[in-house]
C-alpha cells in the first residue's frame, strides 16, 4: 500500500498522520508544539510514533513526507524566523528528518501546503489559477498559478497577510505595521470590535472572542455586523488587488474565522468586485474550502508529496 505521512506543525499543535494517495487518513493524532524545549526531541517523539503506526500497514511503500509549517522554505528546507515556534532562528527541518526516514521530505509553509490540498481534494480541484486565504490567528495565503506554488526566487512568496493595508496602522507580530492579518483574523475581528465598543452607548468594558462576535452577529447584533462588514471591506480591497496581479480563477478561504460563512464572504466578494479594474470584474469567485477543518491540515502536507510524484 502506497501511502503519505503528512505533518503540519503550529504554533501551538503539531498534526501527525498516515495518508493514501486518495487522501483517506489511516492514522491522525496531535501533539502540544511547545512540550518539546529542543527540536531534535520533537523529531524523535514524531518518528517514534509514526514508525509504530506504519509497521502496522502491511506491505506500505512510504512515497514520502509532507510538512507544512509557518516560514518553511521549499527550496532550502528549514523554517526561518518563525515568530510564533519555541524554536528560533534557522531550522534545518527537512535534514533532520531526513536522518530519520528513508524517503523524499518537502516541506513548504502552511498555506502553500494548504493550497495544494485544496487542489487535490478541496475546492479547486481541476482548477491550475487559484489563492488560498487561511484565516485563523493569523492570515496566510498560497497563489497557485498554472497548476503551480508561485515561491519566488527565495521561497516566501505569496505573504499576502504580511502586505500592508493600513499606513502606519496596527502593530503586527511580524514587527512592522498595518498588515492585513492585523485586521482580518481572529485576533483583527476581535480587536475591531472592541474598537467599536469603546465608541458606543453599549460599551461594557467587556473583550469579546471572534466566536462570540459572529453569535452576536448571527443575533443581529448591529456592532458584530459593522465588525464582520470592515473586516470583509478591508478583505475584498486586499483581495481586489490580488485579483490585477495573479487574475485567479476562485479565491477559497479556508480556517476558523471562514466559518462564519456568508457573514464574510458575501461583503467580501461585493467589496472585492467594488475595486477591481473594470477588465477583472465578475471573473473571480470567493468559495469556502470544501477541506475538513480538522484533517484539511494534514491532507495539505500529504499533498506536498503526491504534487512531487
Amino acid at each position: 500500500m502506497d501511502v503519505i505521512i503528512g505533518i503540519d506543525i503550529g504554533g501551538t499543535n503539531t498534526k501527525y498522520g498516515i495518508i493514501k494517495k486518495n487522501g483517506f487518513i489511516l492514522y491522525e493524532n496531535k501533539v502540544p508544539t511547545n512540550k518539546f524545549k529542543f527540536l531534535k526531541d520533537f523529531v524523535n517523539y514524531l518518528t517514534i510514533e509514526l514508525s509504530i503506526e506504519l509497521k502496522k500497514i502491511k506491505n506500505f511503500k512510504l512515497l514520502g513526507i509532507g510538512i507544512g509549517a509557518p516560514n518553511a522554505n521549499y527550496y532550502s528546507g528549514c523554517i526561518e524566523n518563525a515568530p510564533n515556534l519555541i524554536w528560533k532562528g534557522k531550522i534545518e527541518l527537512k535534514k533532520i528528518f531526513q536522518e530519520k526516514f528513508n524517503a523524499p521530505i518537502i516541506i513548504t509553509n502552511d498555506a502553500n501546503a494548504a493550497a495544494l490540498g485544496e487542489m487535490h481534494f478541496g475546492s479547486a480541484k481541476n482548477i491550475k489559477d487559484f489563492v488560498m486565504i487561511t484565516i485563523g490567528t493569523g492570515l496566510g495565503s498560497g497563489i497557485v498559478s498554472n497548476g503551480e506554488v508561485i515561491y519566488g526566487h527565495d521561497g516566501f512568496a505569496g505573504e499576502l497577510g504580511h502586505t500592508t493595508v493600513v499606513n502606519n496602522g496596527r502593530n503586527c507580530n511580524c514587527g512592522r505595521k498595518g498588515c492585513l492579518e492585523t485586521y482580518v483574523s481572529s485576533r483583527g475581528i476581535t480587536k475591531t470590535y472592541n474598537e467599536l465598543l469603546l465608541n458606543s452607548k453599549f460599551n461594557t468594558n467587556k473583550i469579546l472572542t471572534s466566536e462570540e462576535i459572529f453569535n452576536k452577529a448571527k443575533d443581529n447584533d448591529p456592532l458584530a455586523i459593522k465588525t464582520f462588514d470592515k473586516t470583509a471591506d478591508i478583505l475584498g480591497y486586499s483581495l481586489s488587488n490580488l485579483v490585477a496581479i495573479t487574475s485567479p480563477k476562485i479565491i477559497v478561504l479556508y480556517g476558523g474565522v471562514v466559518e462564519s460563512g456568508d457573514l464574510l464572504i458575501k461583503p467580501t466578494k461585493k467589496y472585492m468586485e467594488n475595486y477591481l479594474l473594470d477588465i477583472f470584474k465578475n471573473k473571480t469567485n470567493i468559495v469556502k474550502s470544501k477541506l475538513n477543518k480538522y484533517n484539511g491540515a494534514l491532507l495539505g502536507a500529504s499533498s506536498l508529496v503526491l504534487n512531487e510524484i
